[in-house]
């Protein structure tokens, strides 16, 4: 049994299946709350504790898959090149849209945490909290943070991303496409996306768009932001 454990493949495979069961369920169910990504992460710790499998042997197949983030991270050139007329139609409005916002992503996460009195190293895993995980990773281990919780904060502000847009936009009478779209595109990421395309196509592309340049945006905003509060 530990020969199993101890191979790469059970790592994989279970990532793998609670993955897949997290999509069936969610189109199952269609709850919003239900995110694939939140539930295959639940499914897989509690196997794990209620088989009383160390995390060792998961982080054998879990460490190659994330390996993989990296080179992930130039996956994000094709939404890019994809929207690249909506790119440069739009341009500034774009542009300008994913800067502010991003630059009050990065700023008001940084203040929250100070009042809150949590040390440099956690405020380091938190600033790069919406954009996409590859991305938030390579920008923590940048900063001196810890990954893992970059990877947690991510998650979370996705959902609550995901779970609010629609009501946010409502609440603030935004009601043109680009708007919503790059609003939660550069707010929550891919998982907010997925949402943004249930709103509407134009919805969903903007929000494709701004995840690419808020990535790229907050690559050189997070380590200046972070200077400045240190």
């Amino acid at each position: 049994m530990s020969e199993v454990l101890q191979s790469p493949y059970f790592g994989i495979l279970l990532s793998l299946v609670c993955f897949e069961f997290a999509i069936y369920l969610q189109k199952k169910l269609k709850w919003v709350i239900f995110q694939p990504l939140l539930i295959s992460t639940c499914m897989i710790i509690l196997l794990l504790l209620v088989a009383n499998i160390d995390l060792s042997y998961y982080q054998v197949g879990g460490d190659m898959i994330q390996m993989f983030l990296g080179p992930v991270t130039v996956v994000l050139a094709v939404p890019l090149y994809q929207q690249v007329n909506l790119l440069k139609k739009y341009k500034g409005a774009i542009l300008i849209g994913v800067f502010v916002g991003t630059i009050i992503g990065v700023c008001s996460i940084a203040i929250v945490a100070l009042l809150l009195g949590l040390n440099p190293t956690m405020i380091a895993s938190s600033l790069s909290k919406s954009v996409t995980t590859p991305i938030g990773i390579e920008i923590t281990n940048q900063l001196g943070g810890i990954p893992s919780i970059t990877i947690l904060n991510i998650l979370v502000t996705g959902i609550v991303g995901t779970v609010v847009a629609e009501v946010v936009c409502k609440f603030f009478k935004i009601k043109h496409p680009i708007a919503k779209g790059i609003a939660i595109g550069t707010s929550a990421h891919a998982l907010g996306t997925t949402k943004a395309f249930e709103l509407g196509e134009m919805e969903g592309a903007m929000s494709s768009l701004a995840i690419g340049v808020a990535g790229i945006m907050t690559v050189f905003i997070a380590p200046m932001i972070w200077m400045i509060f240190q």
